[in-house]
């Protein structure tokens, strides 16, 4: 198969705060915000992606459709930076054993372990199972 001409090259997520939630995500990815063009604040470029926040005048609602999994060698630790910056846990996931959190405006994301972990035929994981 030939190299594909296209590749993502941003992820951007819409924001009623977008310097608020950039200033969340910076603290907790170690991205700082490099600027501000127009409606979007953007945090570090890192292994060619880019991560931005886009200015809506709509907050979030609902499920989202996709979100970020981010690692950590200790998710209870990292559970606790998360609320401290002024994310939550969502309780309505633990039943599927991930650490789904939300940030200040409520995207969800969910903190998973570093190295490999078992999933079930239902994507259930127990790497949370004693915390």
């Amino acid at each position: 198969m030939a190299d594909s001409p296209t590749h993502i090259n941003a992820l951007i997520v819409d924001a009623t705060d977008p310097e608020r939630l950039a200033a969340f995500w910076a603290e907790l990815l170690g991205r700082p915000v490099v600027g501000r063009t127009g409606p979007y604040v953007w945090l570090r470029r890192e292994n060619g992606l880019g991560l931005g926040f886009q200015q809506t005048a709509e907050p979030q609602s609902g499920k989202n459709r996709m979100h970020f999994d981010i690692t950590s060698p200790d998710p209870a630790s990292e559970q606790q930076r998360v609320e401290a910056l002024g994310g939550r846990r969502l309780e309505q996931y633990a039943d599927g054993g991930f650490l789904v959190m939300a940030d200040p405006e409520g995207n969800e994301f969910c903190i998973i372990p570093e190295g490999p972990f078992e999933l079930d035929d239902d994507g259930r994981t127990t790497y949370l199972e004693g915390r």
